[in-house]
Order: C-alpha cells, then sequence, then structure tokens
C-alpha cells in the first residue's frame, strides 16, 4: 500500500509533514512581523521613557578672581564667633574683595534638622548674623537664605534661630516649596538629571556656604561640601548607598564665591544630627576660601582630628582636579583674632 508522504512524521512529536511546514511558515510569519515591529518602535532618537535625554539647568560660576598676593586659605582662632568669622574674611581680603556694590547674594547654611544651636548640627544664629552684616556692608543690594532641610523647613528655620536673624536683619529666607525645584543638568559621577533648589539662583550673583563642622555617621564628616546636599530636592536618600561619590559632585555642581566652615563648636560625635551636649567640643576656629576640598580636608584634619586618607569624596574630588587635599601647599593665614 502507498504511503502518503505528507503523512509521514518527520519527528518524534508525531507532527506530519504538512503539519509541519503549516507551522514553519506561521512561525517565521509572525518572526518576521515581530522583527518589523520592533524596527518600527526602535528607531534612531526612539526615546524610553525613564531613559529620555533630559535638559536641564546649570549654574553658573560665582567665583571672583583669584589673587597672586593673598592667601588662599585663612584661618582664626577666637573666643568669639563673631570675630573669628570677621578676622577670617578679613585675611583673605575682607568681604569687599567678594561682593560689590548693588550684588544679590545667597547664603546657604546648614540647617537640615529642628535642633537647636548649642547642639551644632546646624548653622549658628550668630555666624549667619555677621556674614549678612558683612554681605550688605560690602554694598549688597539683597541677601537671600535658602535650604532644604530633612525635616520640616518652618521648624528647622524657627529652632535653628535663623528665622530670627532674617527678620532680624530684613533677609529674604526662601523656602523649598516645589516650584522653587528645576532640574539640574550636569556630568557627574552619579549626579545628572536631579531636582535642584533653583529659584534662590535665579537672581543671586553671588553664593556663599556656610556650614558647621560636623560628624556624620555615613561619610564621617560634613562640612562645606556636604552643605549643599541641602539644594537638592526628591527622593535623595537614594544616593546615600553613593554618598561620596555625590558629594564630589557638589564640588562640580557649584563654584561659590566664598565658603566659610564654622569650627566654633564642633560636634564630634552621633552626627549629622547630634542630640547631646557632651558630643559637642569648643573648638574656637573659624576656616575660611574658595577651595571646598582644601578647607574640608583641613577641617577633618585640625577640627575633627581625623586621618584625612579615610575621608574617601575628598579623594575623588581631589583626583578629579575640583580642589586640593594639600592645604599645606597653599598660601595659609592663621591669626589669632
Amino acid at each position: 500500500m502507498a504511503t502518503n508522504r505528507d503523512e509521514i512524521d518527520p519527528d518524534p512529536k508525531g507532527m506530519s509533514r504538512r503539519e509541519f511546514v503549516q507551522q514553519a511558515l506561521i512561525t517565521g510569519s509572525v518572526t518576521l512581523g515581530s522583527i518589523g515591529l520592533a524596527a518600527k518602535l526602535w528607531q534612531r532618537h526612539h526615546v524610553v521613557p525613564g531613559f529620555e535625554e533630559k535638559q536641564g539647568i546649570s549654574l553658573p560660576s560665582y567665583r571672583v578672581d583669584g589673587s597672586k598676593v593673598l592667601p588662599d586659605l585663612s584661618v582664626a582662632h577666637s573666643l568669639d564667633r563673631v570675630t573669628a568669622i570677621r578676622a577670617a574674611v578679613d585675611n583673605l581680603g575682607g568681604m569687599d574683595r567678594f561682593i560689590r556694590k548693588g550684588d544679590v547674594v545667597l547664603i546657604k547654611p546648614n540647617i537640615a534638622f529642628d535642633r537647636p544651636p548649642a547642639l551644632a548640627a546646624t548653622t549658628h544664629p550668630d555666624a549667619l548674623r555677621v556674614v549678612a552684616q558683612m554681605a550688605l556692608e560690602a554694598g549688597a543690594k539683597e541677601v537671600m537664605v535658602a535650604d532644604n532641610p530633612i525635616n520640616s523647613p518652618a521648624g528647622c528655620f524657627l529652632k535653628s534661630g535663623l528665622e530670627a536673624v532674617a527678620d532680624e536683619l530684613n533677609l529674604g529666607l526662601l523656602y523649598p516649596e516645589s516650584s522653587a525645584f528645576e532640574s539640574i543638568q550636569m556630568e557627574g559621577e552619579i549626579l545628572r538629571h536631579w531636582p535642584f533648589f533653583h529659584r534662590p539662583f535665579q537672581k543671586a550673583d553671588k553664593v556663599i556656604g556656610l556650614a558647621p563642622c560636623k560628624d556624620h555617621n555615613l561619610c564621617h564628616a560634613s562640612m562645606t561640601m556636604k552643605n549643599w546636599y541641602g539644594l537638592l530636592g526628591g527622593r535623595r536618600n537614594q544616593f546615600h548607598q553613593h554618598i561620596h561619590s555625590i558629594i564630589s559632585d557638589f564640588a562640580l555642581m557649584i563654584q561659590p564665591t566664598l565658603v566659610i566652615l564654622d569650627g566654633m563648636d564642633v560636634l564630634m560625635s552621633n552626627g549629622p544630627t547630634g542630640g547631646r551636649l557632651s558630643d559637642v567640643k569648643r573648638v574656637n576656629t573659624v576656616v575660611a576660601g574658595t577651595d571646598m576640598v582644601a578647607i574640608d580636608s583641613y577641617g577633618f584634619t585640625r577640627l575633627l582630628e581625623r586621618d584625612v586618607e579615610k575621608l574617601e569624596y575628598l579623594h575623588k574630588a581631589h583626583r578629579r582636579g575640583l580642589g586640593t587635599m594639600d592645604w599645606k601647599d597653599l598660601k595659609l593665614k592663621e591669626v589669632e583674632a
């Protein structure tokens, strides 16, 4: 009896030749259709949500011209905070070197937590007062104060004492409203596109960082570089696993006019929030300059009394050419005020 070749089983699964050919044609059609659809969807410049190229703001440099004569780094020791801050800035040529008549000045303090001044976890109100006064004396048209605290902004400004200083001197106190943020765009190790507290910078001519010197349980220290963390919005706690990279990125993100490290009362342990007076040590020192990396290197070594080799974000910033850790190689002026 003749055998129909179309019914011969070409494989052990019992599929006839006719069925095998039909299945192959169907599979080929589906595959070609899928490839065609993929080609249509994946085109040059095709945008996949969440990975699209974003455009954002970038900050100008707020630096003033350097000096071949004046010191690069200033250190002042005094029993009085106001005296020490004035002396530290005077060493650099005075506030007149940094602020011109008619400038709008932004002061960025660290008031991340609703802590009273005695716990040294936030910028001291006397520090804000004297820096704002010096800016106004130099001819500033307006002085603004801005930060994006971790705790309630209203509670932080109130409890830190900075709200009272702003009221006293008629400073512009800017709160981190959602409409005050725009996406910043930069080529950082970690920071590339992120919500940034931009409103204060829209009219600022000069920017001064005013930070306390304190321990930090995650990155070992919070000083002038870490202070800029308070300009970020969004869920910034997700940066914690890359904390040293993000802090080094801040030296790329912003080029301030002047930075001041308040080491009069140093939070030596249980930072960044503190909570006990026994964690605070009276050191009576203020450091000022324009190189955040150098200032933080000095602060970590001399104020927190720690081995700078262990502070990774300084090494990252130094290697990237964003400042120098070698503060001993700079022109330094140190005074007892």
